[in-house]
């Protein structure tokens, strides 16, 4: 696990007095339990930093329950989750982000810098996506931003976003990938992670023999051989 959001210190220095007025209610989405409770820890003191944590999720289902139940102002989601990933929180929160009145949104927070995962939650919806080095204090800044309906990026990440809308409406195809359901493009990339099969159907609440179904299915439409193959080749494509 590579939960890298930065700590700002000590409370000495987090995120810094209350504005006046300003109060933002958050949904954390994250299957890691121990990133949640130092985000929490980080930003959820409310009389200080304005944010309110009003729930918690760790997988899809889940996600979509509390966000449902909750009707928070900014929901932060991890792109990598059990059951789906956050496109399909997205996609099934769709409604709540149409809404006229109150619309939840998005802010992607992940350790993943990869153009797959940043285009993906941005098709989807998401408002932002920052990653997991990114400090209290401008986390902070960032849920307001997408609360006031900004779109936020960390600054790599905003060049290349630009960079693949920029020259066309349609986004930059890939037809080799194109060829894998979402959920096989997950047990791709968990395989290119080196997880073992078990691990990966704990992860995606599958059984070991759909795994591998999923592998075989990979293996054909890419034309592969093998294990190290697909990684060598979700490498190439910055999909790990």
């Amino acid at each position: 696990m590579s939960d890298e959001l930065k700590p700002d210190a000590s409370a000495a220095n987090a995120p810094e007095t209350e504005p006046v007025g300003r109060h933002a209610r958050v949904v954390l989405v994250d299957d890691h339990r121990m990133f949640r409770t130092g985000v929490q820890a980080e930003i959820g003191r409310t009389e200080t930093t304005g944010v309110e944590v009003v729930g918690e999720a760790a997988d899809v289902d889940q996600a979509v329950t509390v966000i449902t139940a909750t009707r928070p102002e900014v929901v932060l989601l991890d792109v990598h989750l059990p059951g789906g990933g956050g496109v399909e929180v997205l996609r099934r929160c769709a409604p709540l982000m149409a809404a006229a009145d109150n619309p939840v949104r998005f802010l992607a927070l992940s350790v993943s810098d990869a153009a797959e995962d940043v285009i993906g939650v941005i098709r989807g919806g998401a408002r932002g996506y920052v990653t997991k080095t990114i400090t209290g204090t401008d986390l902070v800044d960032s849920i307001f931003r997408v609360q006031d309906g900004d779109a936020v990026f960390s600054p790599r990440l905003a060049g290349f976003v630009l960079d693949a809308f920029a020259s066309t409406d349609a986004p930059p195809v890939d037809e080799d990938l194109d060829r894998l359901t979402q959920r096989e493009r997950e047990v791709l990339r968990l395989i290119a992670r080196g997880y073992a099969y078990k691990e990966i159907a704990k992860q995606l609440f599958i059984s070991v023999k759909t795994v591998e179904s999923h592998v075989s299915a990979v293996l054909r439409k890419l034309q592969l051989s093998n294990r190290h193959e697909l990684t060598r080749w979700a490498t190439a494509r910055r999909l790990v």
